[in-house]
C-alpha cells in the first residue's frame, strides 16, 4: 500500500466531514488507507464517519488521549509506505497527495515532507515552514522580535521567514497539521514521544528525522486550507505554559550537556516572565472598561447632584454625604451588573447592549427606590440624569477604546452581509436555504457558475468574479464543494485573499457551512441554528436564569420546604447553582450529540423531565438536547422546571 493517511479527531465533526470528502477525492487512482482516531468526541463525529466514509478506518477512544498517543495508535496498525498525519481542520486539493508522493519517491533522502498552508482568508500560514526553537529563537519569537525583524537569518528563524514561500526548502520543523513521512523513517526514528500531549511533538519528530541522516522539506507546489483551531489561544497563560512544557521537554531530550542547566533556568524564568505579562496584559484589558465605567459614570453623577443642588435648591451640599458614600456606590453596582449581563463587557463591543443595561439597571434602581423608607428617597430625577449620563459615558468610552485598534475593543455593528455562492443552480439553492434558516443576516445574496456559459439566474462565471466582488462589494463568498475542486476553490482564495472577503465552503450533503480562521468561533459557521445555546447572550441568559431562579427559590423556601421530602437535597442544589458548580436545567442524554452548542455544567434536573415518554431512550433524550442547544429559550428552562420541581419528590 502506498499511503496511509492518519487523522486524529476532537469534537469538529462539521470540520472532519468536509476534511474527508476533500482526503476521499485526492486519493483516487492511489492504493491508501485512511485512519480516523476519534478521542472521545460527544458531537456525532463517530457517527456521521460510519454514515458517510464507511471506508474509512474508525479508532473510537473512551478519553482524550492527546494528538500522540491517537497518531500512535493508527501508525502501529498501518501498512502504507507512507503516513500522512492529517489535521481534521483542513482541506487538501485534488492533486496534493499525487504531488507530494512523486516527490517523495524522487528524492529517497526526503524523511518527511510538509507543504503551504493558508487560513480560511486565504493568507499564507507562516508555520507551513519553522526552524528549530532553540531558547533564543522562541524569546524571540514570544517577545515579538520576530514580528520586527522577519527578513533576519537570526531574529526570523522561528518562521523561516527569510525563505520565500514559494520555493521548495530544507527546514528544520514541519507542522503536525501536514506532515507525510517515510514509514521506514518512523522505524528507525520511531514514532511521536506521547510525552507531548500538546505541542512539540511535531517539533521533535522532525529534528529526529534530521539527526537520522534524512532532510525535512517545505514543499509548496501544493496548497491545503487549514482553519487554526484556537482551542488554546496563544495569548493565554495556558498557550504560554504548554509551549514552554515542550519546549522543557525538548531541550531535556536533545539539547543535553554543559549548558542544559542553564538552558532549563533560562526556559523557567521565560515561563514566569511571559506568563505573568500575559496575566497583567488579560487583567488590565478586562478590566479597563469596567473601571472607566465606574469612575466616569460616579464623577459625572456627582457633578449633576452638586450642580442640580445648586440650581433648584440654591445650594451645592443639599445631597447628603450619605447618598454620595451609600446610595450612589450601590446605583453603581446594579448599573454596572446590569451592563455586564446585558453583554456589554463581551467582545467585540456591541453598543445595543448598552441601551439594554442602562434601562434594566435603572429599572431596577427605581424600583428598590420605591421600597425603601423615605429616609433613603434621595432624588428620582438624580436617577434619571443619571441613567442619561450612564449611557453617554459609556458609549463615548467605547467608542474612544475603539480608536486604540485592540481586537479586545474593537466595535460590532450588525452587518448585513454582500453574499456569492458558487455552484451549480441546485446547490446554490441549497446553500441558500441554509443561510436563510440560519438565520444570517444579509442584503444580498448572488449565484456565480462554476461553468463559462452560464444561466440567467448567474450573475457571472468563476473567472469573472475578481471583477463581480469589486463591481458589486462582496464581503462573503461562499464555495459549493460538490461542484468546485478544492484546487479551484484554494486559487480562488489566493487571488481574492486582498479584498476583505471572507471565505466558506459548503460541502456535499451536509447542513453546514464551513470557514473563516478558526474552527472554535461559532459565527463561522452556519447550521440549522435559529437560537443557539452557544452564543454569548444565551450563555449569560442561562446563567441569569440560574440566578434569579436560586434567589426565587431562597425567598420561597418557607412555602416549599413543607411539602419537599428532602428539603436539604434541594438547599444544596440551591447553592451549587448560585457558584456555579451546576446548572438548574441540563442534558438529558448520557451522550449527547450536541450541535454547535458549549457544554453545560450537570444539571439538576434534566431536558426529558418535561417529556416522560423519552426517559428511557437514549436517541429521544440524544434529539430533545440537541433541539434545546439549537433554539434556547430561557421560557423553556421555567417550563421544564416547573414540570420537574412538581414531579420530583
Amino acid at each position: 500500500m502506498k499511503l496511509s493517511v492518519i487523522i486524529v479527531n476532537y469534537n469538529v465533526m462539521f470540520f472532519l466531514d468536509q476534511c474527508l470528502q476533500s482526503v476521499f477525492g485526492a486519493l483516487k487512482n492511489i492504493d491508501a488507507e485512511v485512519f480516523v482516531v476519534d478521542n472521545n468526541s460527544v458531537d456525532g463525529s463517530v457517527s456521521m464517519v460510519k454514515e458517510k466514509f464507511p471506508k474509512a478506518i474508525l479508532i473510537e477512544n473512551d478519553q482524550n488521549l492527546g494528538f500522540s498517543k491517537a497518531n500512535n495508535m493508527a501508525v502501529k496498525r498501518s501498512s502504507g509506505e507512507y503516513v500522512l498525519l492529517l489535521n481534521p481542520d483542513t482541506v487538501v486539493e485534488e492533486d496534493t497527495f499525487r504531488k507530494t508522493l512523486a516527490y517523495m519517491d524522487d528524492n529517497p533522502v526526503a524523511g518527511a515532507l510538509g507543504i503551504k498552508m493558508i487560513d480560511g482568508k486565504g493568507n499564507f500560514l507562516p508555520e507551513s515552514k519553522r526552524g528549530l526553537p532553540t531558547p533564543w529563537v522562541a524569546f524571540y519569537k514570544i517577545f515579538g522580535i520576530t514580528r520586527l525583524f522577519p527578513k533576519s537569518k537570526k531574529f526570523g528563524k522561528y518562521y523561516m521567514t527569510f525563505l520565500d514561500p514559494d520555493i521548495i526548502h530544507n527546514v528544520d520543523v514541519l507542522c503536525g497539521a501536514f506532515m507525510l513521512i517515510r514509514k521506514k523513517v518512523l522505524e528507525i526514528t520511531g514514532l511521536l514521544d506521547e510525552i507531548f500531549f500538546m505541542y512539540g511533538e511535531d517539533i521533535d519528530l522532525s529534528y529526529r528525522i534530521q539527526k537520522s541522516g534524512y532532510q525535512v522539506i517545505y514543499f509548496p507546489e501544493t496548497t491545503i486550507i487549514h482553519y487554526k483551531g484556537e482551542s488554546t489561544k496563544k495569548s493565554s497563560l495556558n498557550y504560554v505554559f504548554l509551549f514552554y512544557k515542550a519546549m522543557e521537554i525538548f531541550t531535556k531530550k536533545h539539547l543535553s550537556g554543559s549548558g542544559a542547566k542553564g538552558l532549563k533556568i533560562f526556559i523557567h524564568l521565560a515561563i514566569y516572565l511571559r506568563a505573568s505579562l500575559s496575566l497583567l496584559k488579560r487583567i488590565v484589558l478586562n478590566l479597563i472598561t469596567p473601571v472607566l465605567d465606574v469612575a466616569f459614570i460616579y464623577l459625572g453623577i456627582y457633578a449633576i447632584a452638586k450642580l442640580w443642588g445648586l440650581y433648584w435648591f440654591n445650594n451645592l451640599h443639599y445631597y447628603s454625604s450619605e447618598f454620595f458614600a451609600i446610595s450612589l456606590p450601590v446605583y453603581l453596582v446594579i448599573w454596572i451588573i446590569s451592563l455586564l449581563f446585558s453583554g456589554a463587557y463581551d467582545h467585540p463591543v456591541r453598543l445595543k447592549s448598552l441601551v439594554t443595561g442602562v434601562i434594566s439597571g435603572t429599572l431596577i434602581i427605581l424600583i428598590l427606590y420605591a421600597l425603601l423608607p423615605k429616609d433613603f428617597h434621595f432624588s428620582r430625577i438624580i436617577i434619571l440624569f443619571g441613567a442619561f449620563w450612564a449611557f453617554i459615558i459609556t458609549f463615548a468610552i467605547r467608542i474612544l477604546l475603539s480608536f486604540t485598534g485592540l481586537k479586545q475593543f474593537a466595535l460590532q455593528f450588525r452587518q448585513h452581509k454582500k453574499i456569492l455562492i458558487v455552484g451549480s443552480l441546485n446547490e446554490c439553492e441549497r446553500v441558500k436555504s441554509i443561510i436563510q434558516k440560519s438565520k444570517i443576516p444579509y442584503n444580498y445574496i448572488a449565484f456565480v457558475s462554476p461553468l463559462k456559459n452560464t444561466e440567467f439566474q448567474f450573475l457571472g462565471n468563476i473567472a469573472q468574479m475578481e471583477e463581480i466582488v469589486k463591481i458589486h462589494k462582496i464581503n462573503e463568498i461562499i464555495f459549493c464543494s460538490n461542484d468546485i475542486s478544492a484546487s479551484l476553490i484554494i486559487d480562488s482564495m489566493l487571488l481574492l485573499s486582498k479584498k476583505d472577503c471572507d471565505f466558506k465552503i459548503a460541502p456535499a450533503n451536509s447542513e453546514s457551512i464551513i470557514g473563516s480562521n478558526s474552527i472554535n468561533t461559532a459565527g463561522d459557521l452556519y447550521v440549522f441554528n435559529i437560537n443557539s445555546l452557544a452564543s454569548a447572550k444565551n450563555i449569560r441568559l442561562k446563567r441569569t436564569f440560574d440566578i434569579l431562579l436560586s434567589i426565587v427559590l431562597l425567598l420561597l423556601t418557607p412555602l416549599w420546604i413543607w411539602v419537599k421530602k428532602n428539603p436539604v437535597n434541594i438547599l444544596k442544589n440551591i447553592m451549587k447553582v448560585i457558584v456555579g458548580r451546576k446548572t438548574w436545567i441540563g442534558y438529558s442524554a448520557s451522550v449527547t450529540h450536541k450541535v454547535n452548542s458549549p457544554n453545560l455544567k450537570t444539571g439538576v434536573f434534566t431536558i426529558d423531565k418535561a417529556f416522560p415518554e423519552s426517559r428511557n431512550d437514549e436517541e429521544i433524550k440524544a434529539r430533545l438536547d440537541i433541539a434545546y442547544a439549537q433554539d434556547y429559550k430561557m421560557v423553556n428552562d421555567l417550563k421544564i422546571f416547573v414540570k420537574a420541581f412538581y414531579h420530583t419528590d
